[in-house]
């Protein structure tokens, strides 16, 4: 069976961040992915909290379409949502012997004029799932896993809301990007009340403001606004409960590139600005991983691991980057990097002239990152997985605190912006 990665649209058409080659629980216990057999598409899961991380795949009774979205779940199983003759419908997918279990979850049907329903990023605690579908005027919030008798409708939100991220431990607090009077703006929405809606940014009357990523535990956030450049948008920086200012770094602002942050070291409650993130970098000539703290004035660029599922992985406690990768001598693996320390490990970053790709030289815990030939090799640590290796890892639960009721992030005056 030849295993390729689903290679995901540097800029989608509904203006959003790029989408990842695969996704992962809140937990960094699960991935699943679309996989290519041939020309025929099929679930994939990922186990990848034990000793070597393995696949399995998950075929149905007939190939799925490549717009079939998947999301893994913490007890294992794989919620797959399929569109068939107008209807979104859901099913939990899991290894049987022989085959492929699977369990009807049932169906949402969208009004006509609707731009559709998307799976929400996996929920902290991995037993529930949410979809967004999005209509001309309002969206309409749908629990569609982990209910007690199907599909739910959980809340409707006046505007057109995209994006999608959570602010809490409990997959309480949602904030997502909702657009009302021709303006985007990040808001928040406790299921816990109803859907009740607050907003999060407001850095200008007239900016679009839009949320990409947090922390729970350091309340660290990356957010996308036009604020300090009208017209021309930005990354930035902020955090939850803090009275500072959202802060727009320099550094993070690559020409000709879309730069999207797409992992955030967990564990650092009492200084976020020293967690550090994960960015994707899509070019011209591909794309590569960059690595940045709040508290740095640069952005460390590293070339992307051989088969990256681009734009997927997650960070651990002590600083450790994973991402998941393909190659076809590799069908299942995970290159690890361990971040340069912010106090001091040099790494500079330069484009490549022959094929303009990102190159780093890097020096921590023995490990470096070269260029040759032309061409940027990594010295990364990837396991390989064990083909038909039997066992299903799992992971412990923990304490988590009760969630913090975010308050609105505000702009300083532009003339004292900190750019830091």
């Amino acid at each position: 069976m030849t295993v390729c990665a689903i290679e995901p649209s540097a800029n989608p058409g509904n203006g959003g961040p790029p989408q990842a080659g695969c996704t992962i629980t809140a937990k960094g216990a699960y991935a699943a992915r679309l996989a290519l057999s041939g020309d025929s598409w099929y679930p994939e899961r990922w186990t990848l909290d034990g000793p070597e991380p393995y696949a399995v795949p998950l075929p149905g009774h007939q190939p799925e379409e490549p717009g079939t979205e998947v999301q893994p779940m913490d007890d294992g199983r794989v919620l797959v949502h399929r569109v068939a003759a107008g209807r979104h419908v859901f099913a939990l997918l899991y290894p049987t012997e022989p085959g492929t279990g699977e369990l009807p979850l049932g169906a949402v049907e969208c009004a006509a004029d609707s731009a559709g329903l998307r799976l929400l990023p996996p929920v902290p605690g991995g037993e529930r799932a949410y979809a967004l579908a999005v209509g001309p005027r309002t969206t309409v919030l749908w629990q569609v896993a982990g209910g007690a008798f199907g599909p739910e409708r959980v809340a409707e939100i006046p505007g057109r809301c995209s994006g999608g991220v959570w602010l809490d431990r409990t997959g309480r607090i949602l904030a997502v990007d909702r657009e009302t009077g021709g303006r985007t703006k990040a808001v928040v929405v406790d299921l816990e009340r109803d859907g009740e809606v607050s907003p999060l940014l407001q850095i200008a009357a007239d900016s679009d403001d839009r949320i990409l990523l947090a922390d729970p535990d350091s309340g660290l956030v990356l957010l996308r606004s036009d604020a300090p450049s009208p017209g021309q948008d930005r990354l930035g920086w902020g955090v939850l409960g803090s009275m500072l200012p959202v802060r727009f770094p320099e550094c993070l602002r690559l020409p000709d590139c879309v730069v999207t942050p797409f992992a955030i070291q967990p564990g650092q409650a009492l200084t976020p600005e020293r967690c550090a993130v994960a960015l994707r970098v899509d070019g011209a000539f591909g794309s590569w991983v960059g690595v940045w703290r709040p508290a740095e004035r640069q952005v460390r660029h590293l070339p992307a691991p051989e088969g990256w599922l681009t734009g997927a992985g997650l960070w651990t406690a002590d600083g450790e980057l994973r991402l998941p990768c393909s190659t076809p001598r590799l069908p299942c693996g995970v290159a690890r990097l361990t971040a340069p320390d912010a106090s001091g490990v040099r790494a500079e970053a330069a484009r490549d002239a022959s094929g303009g790709r990102a190159e780093a030289a890097r020096d921590a815990s023995g490990g470096r990152a070269e260029a040759s030939g032309g061409r940027a090799e990594a010295a990364w640590d990837a396991e390989e997985s064990a083909p038909g290796e039997p066992g299903e890892p799992g992971g412990t639960d923990t304490a988590t605190p009760a969630p913090r009721r975010p308050v609105p992030l505000q702009q300083a005056p532009l003339a004292r912006l900190v750019t830091k």
